[in-house]
C-alpha cells in the first residue's frame, strides 16, 4: 500500500467495493424503491465510512468534496446521512460488510503481520453530553463496537456490535473468528479484558498466531494460571512488543475524535 497515495487507496477501495458489492446485491431492494442510489452505491458508502473511520454524515462530507470518489461511486446526487443508516440498520447489510470486509484485507493488507483488538463504547444518541447531563437521564446502555485492526492499513478484519456494557471478551470469539477467516497476522496483540487462556488457545492453536495480551488476573504469589497465561511475564511483553497495541488505540482515536467523541467513553456514531 506505501506505493500508492491515500487518494488512489480511496479510489481503489471504491472501486473494488463496487464491484464486490454487485455480487451480493440487486440494484435495488424493490422495484417501486425510489431507485435514487442503487444498493451497492450505499454499500460502498459503509466500506467507506469503515475504512475512514468517519461517522455517516462524515463520510458524505468526504464524498461532497471529492469529485473523483463520487465519480467512481456514481450517484449523480448523494445519499442524506439518515439515508445510510437506515440502510445499515437492515438485518443482512452487517453480513454483506463482513464479507466485502474480507475481499478487501485481500487486497489491500494480505501481509499485515501485526493486529490487534479492542472495543469501544458508542452513543446511542446524537445529543450532547452536556445536555444528558442537564436532561437528568441517566444511559443505562449504548452500542458496543469490538474489532480487530491490521498495522498498517488500520482495515478492520474483524468486527462486532452489540448493546453494552458487557465485559470484552463476551464479542471476542465472534470478532476473532471473523479475523481468522480473512486474514493471518503474525501477533496479535490486546489489552487485560482479552486475557483467558481460551483467547491464548484459539489464537495461537487455531489462528497460528502469536497472542500477546497484558494478564489482569494473578495469584497472590505473582504468577499466572494455565499454559499460555503463564508466559505473558512483563519482560516477555516488553521483548514481544507489546506497546504496539497502540494501532488500535489509533483506530479508536479515529473512530471518536470524528465525531467528537473522547476518552474511553462512548462514540457518537
Amino acid at each position: 500500500m506505501s506505493a500508492s497515495s491515500p487518494t488512489n487507496i480511496l479510489l481503489e477501495v471504491t472501486s473494488l467495493s463496487m464491484r464486490i458489492a454487485r455480487k451480493y446485491v440487486a440494484p435495488y431492494s424493490h422495484r417501486f424503491s425510489p431507485q435514487k442510489f442503487t444498493q451497492e452505491q450505499l454499500l460502498t458508502c459503509l466500506i467507506l465510512r469503515a475504512y475512514l473511520k468517519a461517522t455517516y454524515r462524515g463520510v458524505i462530507e468526504v464524498l461532497e468534496v471529492s469529485s473523483d470518489l463520487r465519480d467512481r461511486l456514481g450517484p449523480k446526487s448523494l445519499p442524506h446521512d439518515s439515508t445510510l443508516k437506515k440502510f445499515a440498520d437492515r438485518s443482512s447489510v452487517l453480513e454483506i460488510v463482513d464479507t466485502m470486509l474480507h475481499e478487501l484485507v485481500q487486497k489491500f493488507a494480505l501481509d499485515a503481520e501485526e493486529a490487534a483488538i479492542d472495543s469501544t463504547g458508542m452513543e446511542t444518541s446524537s445529543a450532547s453530553a452536556h445536555f444528558q447531563s442537564r436532561s437528568g437521564k441517566q444511559r443505562t446502555k449504548h452500542v458496543k463496537l469490538s474489532v480487530c485492526v491490521l498495522a498498517g492499513s488500520l482495515i478492520p478484519s474483524g468486527l462486532a456490535v452489540s448493546w453494552g456494557p458487557c465485559n470484552e471478551k463476551a464479542e471476542a470469539a465472534e470478532v476473532l473468528s471473523k479475523a481468522a477467516t480473512s486474514s493471518q497476522p503474525k501477533t496479535l496483540f490486546a489489552d487485560a479484558g482479552y486475557d483467558a487462556e481460551w483467547v491464548h488457545w484459539f489464537c495461537r492453536e487455531d489462528w497460528q498466531v502469536d497472542s500477546v495480551i497484558n494478564p489482569a488476573v494473578h495469584r497472590t504469589d505473582g504468577g499466572l494460571n494455565e499454559m499460555y497465561r503463564s508466559e505473558m511475564t512483563a519482560d516477555t511483553l516488553k521483548e514481544k512488543g507489546y506497546g504496539r497495541r497502540w494501532l488500535v488505540e489509533s483506530y479508536m482515536s479515529g473512530r471518536k475524535s470524528t465525531p467528537g467523541g473522547t476518552g474511553k467513553g462512548p462514540d457518537r456514531s
